[in-house]
């Protein structure tokens, strides 16, 4: 083994020994009990807690399962309100990732990463070395790519230290930004709810609310606005609303209290994940919820069947954001652009696959897509006894 790789491993340990060790409190200990014993854990494979006193990194990694391949997934940088909050998030996204991959029929496994900070602040080249000397001590098992609060540059600068990175610009041999991909796979799912829902996939008229507009949802505006869906926008960086509104021509609502209630056909939450609970759904005015946003169900079975009986139609957010994850696969499975393209519409089918398999055995779209995802790992499981 080559020095320095040595050397690598062997700090990862000690670090995350003594991170451990220093927030034992709260990293070993969650609000719910013992790691495995947390109510998102889901006999996650690996969970790997990195900290850098000097670039001030403070990050975890999720491996969820690798039956079908190494386990790929965007890091996510966020001030999170408490390292328990992150925990949660890494446990329910790398699990996510896990059903994404499975069901859009990739030879990949689920996992994420999340780094605890302000992306606008604290994010430094420094950091990001650091974050990928992490990823490359785990060989392989996990590969990384971007998520909120990531930019294609910093997968480049990832690259300079471990080739277990995806979403790099093209000029190194990458498939670039997978935000115009997802919000491609998201736009599909969207118009296949809706056909589902009201008998035809033609948006022109549609009062689409789009919650959050990041890089995804900025997209999936663009989109919808040019196919003539009538939209508003929400987010909480009334700058950011002000830019879109001007760009399109959409309507900005800044009241978060009536959000839920606004009388619309779709509504897609782009931001982030639970936005779905008893409160909001509750609320619910909208026919259609599809969206970019991952893990929007606040508890997939409760809240699943909830809009269910609501008579909602409910694209799985696994599902249609699925985009971004084959954008990325291309550069390890060498997809031609059109390839990627042709993959991620297909999203469009197999939602209306999910919609039909839930009617058929009365059952929640979230549950209908996870017996399928699950079904592909079993039968690899199988294969392989």
């Amino acid at each position: 083994m080559h020095k320095k790789y040595f050397k690598a491993i062997l700090l990862n340990i000690f670090n995350n020994f003594t991170y451990q060790f220093k927030n034992r409190k709260t990293m070993g200990n969650t609000k719910s009990g013992l790691l495995f014993s947390h109510h998102s854990f889901d006999n996650h494979e690996q969970i790997v807690f990195c900290s850098d006193k000097e670039t001030g990194l403070k990050a975890i990694i999720g491996i969820h399962d690798t039956t079908l391949g190494p386990a790929l997934g965007g890091t996510r940088m966020w001030s999170y309100a408490s390292e328990e909050d992150a925990l949660t998030d890494v446990l329910r996204l790398s699990r996510g990732m896990t059903y994404k991959a499975a069901i859009t029929g990739l030879d990949l496994g689920g996992g994420k990463a999340v780094i605890i900070g302000d992306a606008t602040k604290e994010k430094t080249t420094a950091l990001m070395r650091k974050f990928g000397h992490y990823v490359h001590s785990l060989s392989g098992r996990y590969i990384t790519a971007e998520d909120m609060g990531m930019e294609t540059q910093d997968m480049d600068t990832v690259r300079e230290v471990t080739p277990y990175v995806t979403g790099v610009s093209e000029s190194l041999g990458g498939a670039g930004n997978p935000s115009p991909v997802t919000a491609y796979g998201v736009f599909m799912g969207l118009k296949a709810a809706v056909e589902y829902r009201f008998g035809s996939a033609d948006l022109t008229g549609k009062k689409v609310l789009v919650q959050g507009i990041g890089h995804v949802g900025e997209d999936l505006v663009r989109q919808l606005v040019e196919v003539g869906a009538v939209v508003t926008i929400s987010d909480i960086n009334q700058e950011r609303m002000e830019a879109v509104k001007a760009k399109y021509d959409v309507t900005i609502h800044n009241d978060l209290d009536t959000i839920y209630s606004l009388d619309v056909d779709i509504y897609a939450p782009c931001a982030m994940g639970a936005t779905l609970n008893d409160t909001s759904i509750a609320q619910l005015k909208a026919k259609v919820v599809a969206g970019a946003a991952n893990n929007q169900l606040e508890d997939e079975v409760r809240h699943g069947q909830m809009l269910r009986d609501k008579n909602i139609a409910y694209a799985p957010d696994f599902l249609i954001n699925a985009g971004g994850i084959i954008n990325v696969y291309a550069e390890i499975a060498k997809f031609t652009r059109a390839e990627i393209m042709e993959k991620t519409a297909n999203i469009y089918h197999t939602t209306l696959e999910i919609f039909a398999l839930a009617d058929n055995k009365n059952i929640p779209t979230q549950a209908a897509a996870i017996a399928i995802a699950e079904a592909r790992i079993q039968e690899k499981r199988n294969t392989r006894k």
